[in-house]
């Protein structure tokens, strides 16, 4: 007995904004960008729009997919890095702007790696009665940490120069700046039955590796937690060590991916799908090169989106299921990285 996938949804806002368009802010250009990252766009929120605002319009849909109503769902599980509020989490609001208020609703904290674990979660949830229907919904909006505030130029509502001192701060964080988009995923989760389903998750945190990618300011180290001084050194930003976390990301998924597996007694030839989180194709190119997986078994959809955080794994599934790529009845393994460092595989048989 486990958890299946019963519907999904997603969704991003506005318009996509290319990589072109980034050179207004910043020295970059598509020739830069798409070879390093295979990320040809992304999307980002408008201003006063947050993670729960995306979360909605991805879990309507999802709801609507799985032929239930909000009121069946009994149990929320939100991931995100980029809550409304420090506190309290996103998974109340959605629940509330769902219509279903009091249903509990838990905010996990995995960052790119949300959905293994939340899978994990759900199943849990679901096997020991906790709940019989569960929402599991990655969103992020990382617009806020963008290092640019030429919001009006880079959606080509002005045509002004920006300062030089701007494009230069915006030049100085462009190695993370242009990977990153907004978006929304959801999933409707429900006991599978004897003979598939949620087969099981290998999951890793290593906090010592905390500073591959993490944001330094913010923090009840200080006090106040937030001042002005972290603000003008640009600590609001995320920090991230590139290599190093491409070199982990290989290694650690590729033995994540074996291991589980190997663990529930089946062959990567019986994967189906490897539905990876969409952070770089590079490094998804070089785990599945470590796998020696077909490409046709690992799709990508970084191009459209960037890298949406907790929510490209649901983004991505929506499509190949909604497209007819994939079917019930479906070996699919999800893996991830993503800050804390948190890694993990997880497989599901739909």
């Amino acid at each position: 007995m486990g958890i299946t996938i019963i519907g999904t949804g997603r969704y991003v806002p506005g318009v996509p904004v290319t990589n072109d368009q980034l050179s207004k802010v910043m020295e970059t250009s598509d020739e830069w960008i798409y070879p390093r990252t295979g990320i040809r766009q992304r999307h980002f929120v408008e201003e006063g729009e947050g993670v729960s605002d995306l979360a909605l319009k991805a879990c309507q849909k999802a709801i609507a997919d799985a032929g239930i109503e909000p009121e069946d769902i009994d149990f929320i599980v939100f991931a995100t890095m980029t809550p409304e509020f420090i506190f309290p989490g996103s998974g109340g609001l959605l629940g509330a702007k769902l219509g279903i208020p009091r249903v509990p609703a838990l905010d996990i904290r995995q960052q790119c790696a949300a959905m293994p674990y939340g899978l994990q979660v759900a199943n849990g949830l679901v096997v020991s009665g906790a709940a019989k229907t569960v929402l599991l919904v990655g969103a992020d909006a990382h617009a806020g940490f963008m290092p640019w505030e030429d919001w009006d130029v880079l959606s080509g509502e002005s045509d002004r120069e920006v300062s030089e001192e701007a494009f230069d701060r915006g030049t100085r964080h462009r190695g993370l700046a242009v990977l990153f988009g907004d978006g929304a995923a959801a999933m409707v989760l429900r006991d599978a039955g004897e003979g598939k389903g949620f087969l099981g998750a290998d999951l890793h945190t290593d906090g010592r590796l905390y500073d591959r990618i993490y944001i330094a300011s913010g923090g009840f180290r200080s006090r106040p937690y937030f001042t002005p001084e972290m603000y003008e050194r640009e600590e609001h930003i995320p920090r991230m060590q590139g290599r190093d976390l491409f070199k982990v990301a290989v290694t650690e998924l590729s033995r994540s991916v074996r291991t589980i597996c190997e663990d529930c007694g089946v062959t990567l030839d019986d994967v189906d799908w490897f539905i990876a989180h969409q952070a770089n194709d590079r490094i998804n190119g070089a785990v599945a090169k470590a796998l020696k997986l077909p490409p046709e078994k690992v799709p990508s959809n970084i191009a459209k989106y960037g890298n949406t955080s907790a929510a490209t794994i649901g983004i991505l599934l929506d499509e190949l299921r909604r497209d007819g790529k994939v079917k019930e009845g479906d070996l699919c393994c999800f893996l991830a990285l993503g800050s804390g460092l948190n890694w993990g595989a997880s497989l599901v048989q739909l």
